[in-house]
């Protein structure tokens, strides 16, 4: 245990003055009643009983004088932590309109509300991704930054899953590494380290959350992207956004119609060991990020336990205020 202000604990030394004087006092008490005659009559009344009230005072003070000392103790408390990357599809497709008012505007509405409501133990990070990816907001818990990213999304070209995939897993790779890299060397690059598989059923807590109408049209291959997040122990949980029945767009003069693929979505989700949800509306969107839960985890960190010590000390208080009244018949 430590303590944020370790000068208030010489007040403790008053306490033995405080005894002594108690001491003092009982001893004066035993004489007076010797003179008058009444020691004997005074020992068979359970003269134990009167030191019960003075000792609870004085282990009340001290424990008082210790929350007055503003205690600190590493507890391990259990809270929602991890790490959520938001991986948006903004691919031209997006900008269909059988979710009004857009498949892109109806996911971002419903994500600046998932992020209004994450506790600031989760930390919130952003890639967008259309033919390919690009690291929006890194990870933080700073919700304005993540809610200015998300309103600057808008819809581009293609679509390639396995680059918004691995624009997040590259994100996640970059928190946990420690090593300084603003400054310059000539040595040559080092080969980056391939990342050790985790044992299958172990998870990071981390999430991706993807967000495509799933319709693949750029390389990479989407398996090998689910593979590489299964290997490094990351859920990826998908969520379709659209109708099967798809709707028609018109692109540079051309007329397209985009439908869900969500056999693609069903695969990355089942891979990795997430879950695949279909978004036919804004409110299924919300729905959605609702069930998406993150890692209750237990972390030792320092905690001040004043207000548990003063308690407790006010407690001993009034059990021996209580004692001086009920037992003794007199106030305290």
């Amino acid at each position: 245990m430590t303590f944020l202000w370790p000068w208030m604990l010489p007040a403790l030394l008053a306490l033995p003055m405080l005894a002594w004087l108690y001491a003092r006092a009982q001893a004066r008490r035993r004489r007076l009643l010797a003179r008058y005659g009444l020691a004997i009559a005074d020992q068979s009344a359970g003269s134990w009983q009167r030191h019960v009230p003075a000792a609870l005072l004085m282990a009340g003070l001290a424990v008082l004088v210790i929350a007055m000392a503003r205690p600190q103790a590493t507890l391990s408390l259990p809270r929602a932590q991890g790490t959520v990357i938001l991986a948006f599809d903004v691919s031209g497709s997006m900008a269909a309109e059988d979710i009004p008012p857009t498949r892109l505007e109806a996911a971002k509405a419903t994500a600046r509300a998932f992020v209004l409501r994450q506790p600031p133990s989760v930390q919130i990070g952003m890639v967008a991704f259309s033919e390919s990816g690009l690291a929006i907001q890194p990870p933080t818990s700073d919700q304005q930054a993540v809610l200015a990213a998300i309103n600057r999304l808008s819809p581009a070209r293609g679509t390639s899953l396995a680059s918004g995939v691995f624009a997040a897993l590259k994100m996640i790779e970059e928190l946990d590494k420690k090593e300084a890299t603003n400054y310059y060397s000539n040595r040559p690059a080092q080969p980056t380290p391939t990342p050790t598989p985790m044992p299958p059923g172990v998870y990071q807590p981390a999430v991706v959350v993807l967000i495509s109408d799933g319709e693949n049209t750029v390389n990479p291959d989407p398996a090998l992207a689910a593979e590489a997040a299964a290997e490094r122990g990351v859920r990826v949980h998908t969520i379709g956004v659209g109708s099967p029945e798809g709707a028609r767009l018109t692109i540079d003069g051309f007329v397209v119609q985009t439908s869900l693929d969500e056999a693609m979505l069903r695969y990355i989700a089942q891979r990795t060991g997430g879950t695949y949800y279909n978004a036919q509306s804004e409110d299924d969107l919300r729905t959605i990020y609702d069930q998406i839960g993150l890692t209750l985890v237990t972390t030792p960190e320092p905690t001040e336990v004043t207000a548990l010590l003063a308690g407790l000390g006010l407690m001993i208080l009034l059990v021996g205020g209580g004692w001086s009244l009920f037992r003794l018949n007199r106030l305290p």
